[in-house]
């Protein structure tokens, strides 16, 4: 499989959302993170190539359950996940992220189990880090 994904990617900086599942290993100058919540079922932590879990940079679990990967709920899910990344503890992630990108650590991979990538948190996650970390 493509190791890039089906969606856009972000504006204005290097943001890319990648499968866990679908990962074919580290590139050089790439700064991995997972961003989902729960650990990706069946990989063990040993065999993902990470540079951290942001747990705090995914959806809360209350909106995470009421979102239940619908496709119909996804702008209503972006717009209320958007909102929590506006508040703590996601607002340090983003920063956080946003960091990466304009100090200059090359490509930021959002890594993410997620097998609907395209109306998934990290796309939305991947599109609110693009903009504000824009050099």
């Amino acid at each position: 499989m493509s190791r890039t994904t089906k969606t856009a990617p972000a504006p204005a900086a290097s943001v890319e959302v990648v499968r866990v599942y679908d990962d074919q290993g580290r590139r050089s100058g790439e700064h991995r993170v997972l961003v989902d919540r729960l650990w990706p079922r069946g990989v063990q932590k040993a065999a993902l190539d990470l540079d951290e879990w942001a747990k705090d940079a995914a959806p809360s679990a209350e909106l995470r359950r009421w979102y239940g990967h619908d496709p119909a709920r996804f702008a209503e899910f972006a717009s209320r996940y958007r909102a929590e990344l506006e508040r703590e503890p996601g607002l340090s992630a983003v920063e956080r992220l946003c960091g990466r990108i304009s100090s200059g650590h090359g490509r930021l991979v959002l890594l993410t189990a997620t097998r609907d990538v395209e109306h998934s948190g990290a796309a939305v996650l991947r599109d609110v880090v693009g903009r504000r970390g824009a050099p």
